[in-house]
C-alpha cells in the first residue's frame, strides 16, 4: 500500500542551501535573493500590510529630556486579537542615515509573513541622531572637545537596551525575554548589532549582522570609527584601549554559554578595497569572514555567513535581510520550549556521534568522534574515535580509544560475541599495526571486551584509494556486517566509476569473510545495512548515475540489494524519482523484509511536499515492494534511520527544518511511528533551538537502537539540552524515546468559530480556531475567500485569520480547519450567519 501524512505548513528552514523559493524570489548572480512577486496560476490573495508606527522612547540614560525616536513596524492582524504577543526584532541603521533606511523592508516583511517564510514579528527602528550620526551604538565616555568643535557622546547602549526595550515592551504586545528578541543593523549598524548581541546575551539572544564596521585589532587610519567620539574617552576622540575594551574579541572571551546566541552575517563581495596592502585584511569582507570563522568556534555561539553579489548598500542589505530574517524569525521563541531531557557529551573542539548501543544492565555503549580532549581521553590526532561504556544512570565505567595520530571517524556500534562490543568506520592512519605511512582512508572494525581492553582490530582497503564504511550492522553470530564505499579497487572487485559501494561480513574473530564491490559509472555509496533472512544481507545507499540493474532515474537515485550468506548479490532495486533520493537507513525485520527510510524530491509514496521528504519503502525477501510511506512539510525533511518495533512496526528517526511535529529549534530530530503496514502514527519532534542530527551542510549524524524500555537516540547537536552547556561547536546528545507505534483514532481539542461582519461596507468574514488540548498543532483554515495556514499553534493558544470577500453581502456558508493531529488530519466545520453591509 502506498500511505502518506498531509504536509503541514513551513515553519522556516536555516539551511546553507538557497531558500529562494520561500522567499518569493529568484537567485541572481553571486547568489543575492532578488525579491520578486510570486507567481502561480489562478487568483492570488493580496498580501496583508503590517503598520509603521512612531514612536519615542524616554531615556535616563540620554539626560534630561533626551528620547529614542523610532519607528515599529506591527505585523498584519495585530489589531484583531488582544491576546497574541509577539516576538521582537531590532533594527540599527547605518551612519549618516536615519530610522526611515530600514522602512523599505516593511513589504519584505509583509510578503514573508504573509507566505509563512517567517512568524509574525513587532519590528522596531530607532533614529540614532547622536554624536552627529556616528554613534556606534556604544556608551560613550567622549566628554567632548574645543578643539575639535565636537560634543560629548551619550550613552546609546543602554539607552537602546535598557531603555528602548523597556519601552516597546510595555507599549506593544510582545514577549518581554531574550529568547523571542533579536537585532540587526547594516555598516555601523552591524557593528551595534554584533555588540548589543555579544555584550546584552540577557536581552538578545539571535543578531543580524550585515556589512559590519568592526576591525580587529584597531580601525585603519583613515576609518570614520575614529571620528565621532563613540569609542572616546575624555577629551580623546578615539581611545585604542577603549576600541578593545568594547570590541568582538573582548565580548566573545566574556560570553556566558549557558545563554547561546545565533549571528547571521552577510557582505558583499564588491566592498571597497583598501588601497594599502597593509590595510588590507581591513576591508570589510575579510573582516566579515574574520568574525564568522572567529565566533562560530566560542561555546554559545552558533553562526551562519553569506556573501552576496554587491557592495557596501542595499543590493546587498535588501536580500541579506530578507534571507537572515527567516534564519532568525525560525529561533525566536514565544512560548517556553518544552526541556529537552537529554545528556550532552563533548570536547571543545567540534565533535561527532558514531554510534550508540543499548546494553542487557539499561546501560549504553557510545562511540564518540572527538576533536578534542573529553573526560581524561587526550587526543591522539585530529578526530579520534572513544567508545564508552555508560551505566543505566549514564556513569562512565569505562573508555576506550580507537586513535592515530592521524583522524578516524566511527559510523557504528553493535553487540560482537560474550560482551565484545564492534565499532566500524575508517581511519587515516596505522590502526591495526599492518598499514605503516598509510596516508588513504581505509576501512576499519575493532573489537573492544566488556573491560574496555582491544580484542582485535580489521583494517582494510585499497592502498592506493580512499576507502570507507558508513555502516555496520549485527551478523547474528557475533560478527558484523559492513557497508560503504571504495574510490579504487578491493581484491577481487572491478571498479565501475568514480567510487563504488562495497558491502562485506567480518567473523566474530575479526576475519574478513567477504568484501563486495558494486557500482554503477558514476559515485556509489552503500549508507545503510542490516541481516536479512537465511544469513543474507541487506543494504542500501545512493549512485550518481544508476547501479546495476537499476537505470538512473534523477540526479541521485536510491538502491536496496540482498546478497546471500555468501556474499553474492540476489537482486537490487532502485528506489528513484526524476528528482534526487537517498536511501540513508535499513530497518529489518522479524519476518524477514527491510524497511529502507531516506529521503526524496520527487514523488515515491505520494505527492511531493516540497524540498525533501521523508520516505519509508518496505521490500519483502524477494524484492518486491510492500508499501511506501511518504511524508514531510514544504521544507527539508530527511528519514536517516530507525528501529523495529513489535510486529513489524517501525520507528523512523531523521531530521526536519519544518513542523512535522511540534517544532523547536533551526533543525529538529523527529521520530515517526510507522504500522506494519506502512500507516503513520505518532509523530514526536525534539532539539534545541539550534542544529541537531545534522550539520552545516545538512548531512545526517544520527544513530538509534533499541532498548529496554524505548529506543536510544545519538547525534550531533550544535545546541544543548535543558541544564546543559554546549563545550564547543559540535557535540554529542544521547537520549530515550518511547517507540510507539501504530496510529490512533483521529481526534482533536481545537474549537472553531467562525464571524461575519462588516467593515468599511464591505463583509468579512473572522475565524478563530482555540487549541483547546496540550500539544501544539498545524492547522489550515479554509474558507470561499481563501486559505490560511497555521504552523505549531501552542496549547491554550488561538489561530485567527479575517477574509475580506470584496463584497457587500454574502450569503450564510461554512468554514472548515483541517488539524494535523499525530494520528492524522480532522476537519473541524463552523458556519457564519449571512451579512448585508448595504443594508
Amino acid at each position: 500500500m502506498t500511505s502518506a501524512l498531509p504536509a503541514t505548513p513551513p515553519r522556516v528552514p536555516r539551511s546553507r542551501r538557497r531558500i529562494a523559493a520561500l522567499l518569493a524570489g529568484v537567485v541572481g548572480a553571486g547568489g543575492a535573493v532578488v525579491g520578486l512577486p510570486l507567481v502561480v496560476a489562478g487568483p492570488v490573495a493580496a498580501v496583508e500590510q503590517g503598520t509603521l508606527v512612531p514612536g519615542s522612547a524616554p531615556s535616563e540614560a540620554l539626560g534630561a529630556g533626551g528620547a529614542v525616536d523610532y519607528t515599529v513596524y506591527l505585523p498584519p492582524g495585530y489589531d484583531e486579537d488582544a491576546e497574541q504577543r509577539y516576538p521582537t526584532v531590532y533594527l540599527l541603521h547605518g551612519r549618516g542615515d536615519t530610522q526611515a533606511a530600514w522602512q523599505r523592508v516593511a513589504t519584505d516583511l509583509d510578503e514573508l509573513i504573509g507566505t509563512e517564510a517567517i512568524q509574525p514579528l513587532v519590528v522596531v527602528m530607532p533614529d540614532a541622531p547622536w554624536n552627529d550620526r556616528g554613534s556606534w551604538y556604544t556608551d560613550s565616555a567622549y566628554e567632548g572637545s574645543a578643539d575639535s568643535g565636537t560634543g560629548a557622546g551619550f550613552q546609546v547602549e543602554t539607552a537602546l537596551t535598557r531603555d528602548l526595550v523597556g519601552h516597546v515592551d510595555a507599549t506593544y504586545r510582545t514577549v518581554a525575554d531574550r529568547e523571542a528578541r533579536a537585532v540587526g543593523g547594516y555598516s555601523m549598524g552591524g557593528a551595534g548589532a554584533l555588540r548589543l548581541t555579544l555584550a546584552h546575551q540577557d536581552e538578545f539572544s539571535a543578531g543580524i549582522v550585515l556589512s559590519p564596521a568592526v576591525y580587529v585589532p584597531q580601525p585603519p587610519a583613515d576609518s570614520s570609527v575614529r571620528d565621532h567620539g563613540g569609542y572616546g574617552v575624555g577629551h580623546e576622540l578615539f581611545s585604542p584601549e577603549r576600541y578593545t575594551e568594547l570590541s568582538y574579541p573582548a565580548a566573545l572571551a566574556a560570553l556566558d554559554p549557558a545563554l547561546p546566541v545565533h549571528l547571521f552575517v552577510a557582505v558583499g563581495d564588491d566592498e571597497w578595497a583598501n588601497p594599502d596592502p597593509a590595510e588590507a585584511s581591513h576591508d570589510i569582507d575579510f573582516e566579515s569572514a574574520r568574525l564568522y570563522n572567529t565566533a562560530r568556534r566560542v561555546p554559545g555561539v552558533t553562526a551562519e555567513l553569506r556573501v552576496m553579489n554587491g557592495g557596501h548598500d542595499w543590493d546587498v542589505w535588501q536580500p541579506a535581510f530578507r534571507e537572515a530574517i527567516v534564519d532568525v524569525s525560525s529561533r525566536l521563541r514565544t512560548e517556553p520550549t518544552v526541556p529537552w531531557d537529554a545528556e550532552l557529551l563533548g570536547s571543545a573542539g567540534d565533535d561527532r556521534a558514531g554510534g550508540i548501543l543499548a546494553t542487557p544492565d539499561g546501560g549504553t555503549t557510545v562511540a564518540l568522534n572527538l576533536a578534542g580532549s573529553w573526560a581524561g581521553s587526550q587526543p591522539a590526532g585530529g578526530l579520534d574515535v572513544v567508545l564508552a561504556r555508560r551505566d543505566a544512570d549514564g556513569a562512565t565505567l569505562w573508555q576506550h580509544p580507537i586513535a592515530t595520530p592521524a583522524d578516524e571517524r566511527a559510523y557504528g556500534v553493535v553487540a560482537g560475541r560474550t560482551g565484545t562490543t564492534l565499532v566500524a568506520g575508517y581511519t587515516k592512519g596505522d590502526l591495526d599495526g599492518k598499514h605503516a605511512g598509510s596516508t588513504r582512508d581505509d576501512g576499519f572494525v575493532a573489537a573492544v571486551t566488556a573491560a574496555g581492553e582491544r580484542a582485535w582490530t580489521l583494517q582494510t582497503g585499497d592502498p592506493a584509494a580512499a576507502d570507507r564504511f558508513y555502516a555496520l550492522s549485527s551478523d547474528g553470530a557475533g560478527g558484523a556486517y559492513v557497508a560503504g564505499y571504495t574510490s579504487g579497487t578491493i581484491p577481487g572487485g572491478t571498479s565501475a566509476g568514480d567510487k563504488d559501494a562495497i558491502v562485506g561480513r567480518v567473523s566474530a574473530t575479526g576475519e574478513l569473510l567477504w568484501l563486495r564491490q558494486v557500482g554503477g559509472p558514476g559515485e556509489d555509496k552503500a549508507l545503510a545495512v542490516a541481516p536479512g533472512p537465511d544469513g543474507s544481507v541487506y543494504v542500501g545507499g545512493v549512485a550518481g548515475q544508476g547501479m546495476p540493474g537499476a537505470q538512473a532515474a534523477g540526479a541521485n537515485d536510491g538502491w536496496v540489494a540482498r546478497y546471500d550468506g555468501a556474499g553474492e548479490l540476489v537482486w537490487l532495486r532502485g528506489v528513484a524519482t526524476s528528482a534526487n533520493d537517498q536511501v540513508s537507513g535499513l530497518v529489518a525485520r522479524a519476518d524477514g523484509s527491510v524497511v529502507a527510510v531516506g529521503h526524496t524530491r520527487g514523488a515515491l509514496g505520494g505527492a511531493s511536499a516540497g524540498d525533501n521528504d521523508v520516505f519509508a519503502r518496505a521490500f519483502d525477501a524477494r524484492g518486491e515492494v510492500l508499501w511506501t510511506t511518504q511524508t514531510g512539510t514544504a521544507t527539508d525533511d530527511r528519514g536517516v534511520t530507525g528501529v523495529a518495533g513489535a510486529d513489524g512496526t517501525v520507528l523512523v528517526v531523521g531530521t526536519t527544518y519544518g513542523a512535522l511535529g511540534t517544532p523547536v529549534g533551526g533543525v529538529d530530530v523527529f521520530t515517526l511511528a510507522l504500522a506494519a503496514d506502512g500507516t503513520p502514527g505518532a509523530v514526536n519532534q525534539l532539539g534545541t533551538r539550534e542544529r541537531d542530527g545534522a550539520d552545516e551542510w545538512d548531512d545526517a549524524n544520527l544513530f538509534a537502537a533499541p532498548g529496554l524500555d524505548g529506543a536510544w537516540l545519538s547525534g550531533l547537536t550544535f545546541g544543548a539540552p535543558f541544564g546543559a552547556v554546549n563545550a564547543g561547536a559540535g557535540d554529542v546528545f544521547v537520549t530515550r524515546v518511547e517507540l510507539a507505534t501504530g496510529p490512533g483514532a483521529p481526534s482533536t481539542a481545537v474549537s472553531v468559530e467562525a464571524t461575519a461582519r462588516c467593515v468599511a461596507g464591505r463583509a468579512q468574514v473572522s475565524v478563530r480556531a482555540l487549541n483547546g488540548g496540550d500539544q501544539a498543532v498545524s492547522l489550515e483554515v479554509s474558507t470561499p475567500f481563501g486559505t490560511k495556514s497555521f504552523a505549531g499553534v501552542a496549547a491554550g493558544k488561538s489561530a485567527q485569520q479575517t477574509f475580506s470577500t470584496r463584497v457587500a453581502a454574502i450569503e450564510a456558508g461554512e468554514v472548515t480547519v483541517t488539524v494535523q493531529e499525530p494520528a492524522g488530519p480532522v476537519e473541524v466545520v463552523a458556519r457564519y450567519a449571512a451579512t448585508d453591509c448595504a443594508a
